[in-house]
């Protein structure tokens, strides 16, 4: 679209229209994932959910003025997003 636009200021002319298509696709198999690296991310949300009570603990036990939530909830959604990257980017 923006091309188009610098041509229209331009007026230039817009050169071969088969540029634009397809020419050719090609499908390759997909990788299989790695099991350790799956057992790495499984070990990763093990060591969050131990981390998560450790804090909530914490922060119940010596009185911290802070909520736990601030300490846990970016640890679990960071840790959710690489996730998802990892599952979905395959």
């Amino acid at each position: 679209m923006l091309s188009n636009f610098f041509q229209l200021i331009t007026r230039r002319p817009s050169g071969s229209s088969d540029h634009g298509f397809v020419q050719e696709v090609h499908v390759t198999k997909r990788q299989h994932r790695s099991q350790r690296m799956e057992r790495l991310i499984l070990a990763g949300w093990l060591l969050i959910v131990a981390k998560s009570g450790l804090i909530i603990w914490a922060v119940e036990k010596y009185r911290v003025p802070i909520n736990p939530l601030w300490v846990v909830a970016p640890t679990v959604l960071f840790a959710l997003v690489y996730t998802l990257v990892y599952f979905r980017g395959e």
